[in-house]
């Protein structure tokens, strides 16, 4: 019989992946941390491993780093699973030896199935073992269809928790405890990140997915906690809670592609703006002059504009005063990124009839968070009626006012 191990430290989703397997006639074990899961590949022996590389105490990369180690399991296939952002952790799965690197976010278990079969040697491609009855009278979709509805139903507690982990992270009083709540913060969003993935929730998927990376580096780099981020943290949890009150975008099978336009002088700049977008999978069109970007959102409609301040000939408060002049624009979400950080220049954002305001420089994590917020945002708000209930209304959680005393 093919043997399967799975070390992942969400027992739901493990759950779901080991009840597929054993459908198709594998044996598989699953372990909740890479200790017990470097333990179980020597013992039990498994003709692949199926990885989620954030697990506890050991982690992925440093057990692949071991497993490969071992003469004994130099070719033994692993299939890791990754945040679709953390390019740099699947850099280094690759690496310490990786088969392959997936993106948790967009893998269902028919996949993993797939792909399995894939990389078992020939003779193990078919699993010949009697699959017990009760497991083959079971509904294939019964798993993910009631952690579908659990994690429905659960998420006023869910989002309830993690705004009082956020709350902790900006009342903390040393760096310590901060960076306590934002791990336990980062767990959660991980969980929630799976648990959409593989119940095919998309919008829900890709924002928790964005914003999980976003936690992970503000943990790593805790000198970029600041006002900013938190405050796009802050949004970006509200807004989970818009998507789920929005049923009917449980199922959206992908987002519709989003036309973005980025208006900067500065060449450096512009592909600053233009790579963050890249991170959350977005493409845009970018152009220096203010002018000629005017004269295209006069012909063209986009579901997102991101302008410089200090531009030569019309400078960006002036060019968003005339893109509200426009029908198509009047509510097009317009985020300006710029160096000039005084209270005066975000007065102006606003009065000019600005979306946001990101001071550079910025984190590109934090500003592909933000532009798939709003790109999501603006379909949901165009999704019908739902999209227009009053659970889709700003919830200002964290008032601005803390985030600026947090920091």
């Amino acid at each position: 019989m093919t043997k399967i191990l799975i070390i992942d430290d969400d027992l739901a989703v493990a759950n779901i992946y080991r009840n597929k397997l054993a459908l198709d006639g594998f044996q598989v074990e699953v372990a909740s941390d890479g200790e017990l899961g470097l333990e179980l590949v020597r013992s039990f022996e498994p003709d692949a491993v199926l990885l989620e590389l954030m697990v506890p105490k050991l982690s992925g990369v440093a057990l692949v780093k071991r497993v490969r180690s071992d003469l004994e399991f130099a070719k033994l296939p692993i299939i890791v699973f990754s945040n679709t952002y953390l390019t740099n952790l699947v850099q280094d799965a690759w690496k310490a030896g990786a088969t392959k690197c997936l993106s948790k976010s967009n893998c269902t278990p028919k996949q993993i199935l797939e792909l399995l079969r894939s990389v078992l040697p020939a003779n193990e491609n078919a699993a010949t073992a009697k699959v017990p009855e009760a497991l083959m009278t079971a509904p294939n979709k019964t798993d993910t269809q009631l952690l579908k509805k659990t994690t429905i139903e659960g998420f006023a507690a869910t989002l309830s928790t993690l705004r009082g982990f956020l709350r902790g992270t900006i009342k903390a009083d040393n760096e310590a405890a901060r960076l306590s709540k934002l791990q336990e913060l980062h767990r959660q969003i991980h969980t929630l990140t799976c648990n959409a993935g593989i119940t095919g929730m998309v919008p829900i998927a890709q924002m928790a997915d964005a914003l999980e990376a976003l936690l992970k580096e503000l943990h790593e780099k805790p000198e970029n906690i600041n006002a900013s981020t938190l405050r796009t943290v802050a949004s970006s949890i509200d807004f989970l809670g818009m998507l789920f009150d929005s049923a009917s975008l449980h199922d959206w099978p992908e987002l519709p592609t989003p036309n973005i336009l980025v208006v900067d002088d500065e060449a450096i700049s512009r592909r600053a703006v233009t790579h963050a977008l890249e991170k959350a999978r977005l493409k845009c069109i970018s152009l220096e002059d203010s002018t000629a970007a005017f004269e295209l959102l006069s012909k063209s409609n986009f579901d997102l504009i991101f302008l410089d301040v200090d531009m030569p000939e019309m400078n960006g408060f002036e060019l968003c005063k005339k893109v509200r002049t426009l029908h198509a624009h009047k509510k097009t979400p317009v985020v300006f990124v710029t160096s000039l950080n005084d209270f005066e220049s975000r007065t102006s954002s606003t009065m000019s009839g600005g979306t946001d305001f990101i001071a550079k420089p910025f984190l590109f994590m934090e500003l592909a968070v933000k532009a798939l917020l709003y790109v999501l945002r603006r379909h949901l708000n165009s999704a019908g009626p739902k999209g227009q209930s009053p659970a889709c209304q700003p919830l200002n959680t964290v008032p601005s006012a803390v985030l600026e005393s947090a920091v």
